[in-house]
């Protein structure tokens, strides 16, 4: 077996498990009993798209995908701080 090919399965089957976190993440944000529950999924789905993207770029070998994923973490960072803001003083900017 050839190391591309040993190269290709890992990354397709890295994808599907990424897809399966995400559906897990998905449904922790929709049902999540608190508000904690809820951002936690959030910041799991906003990482696991990240590592989608980068795992698109590794297979395409285009770095648009590593940007978007660079974008995607620097956003999903601020909400992440921003929403945890919110929940403990009720205000995001003082």
């Amino acid at each position: 077996m050839s190391a591309i090919v040993i190269f290709g399965w890992a990354i397709t089957s890295a994808q599907i498990m990424l897809g399966m976190a995400m559906c897990c993440a998905t449904y922790r944000l929709v049902v999540g009993p608190r508000a904690q529950d809820r951002i936690l999924g959030l910041d799991t789905l906003y990482v696991n798209a990240m590592l989608m993207l980068v795992t698109f770029g590794i297979r395409t070998g285009s770095s648009l995908y590593f940007e978007a994923a660079l974008i995607i973490g620097l956003l999903g960072f601020v909400a992440t701080v921003a929403l945890a803001k919110f929940l403990m003083r009720g205000e995001v900017i003082e």
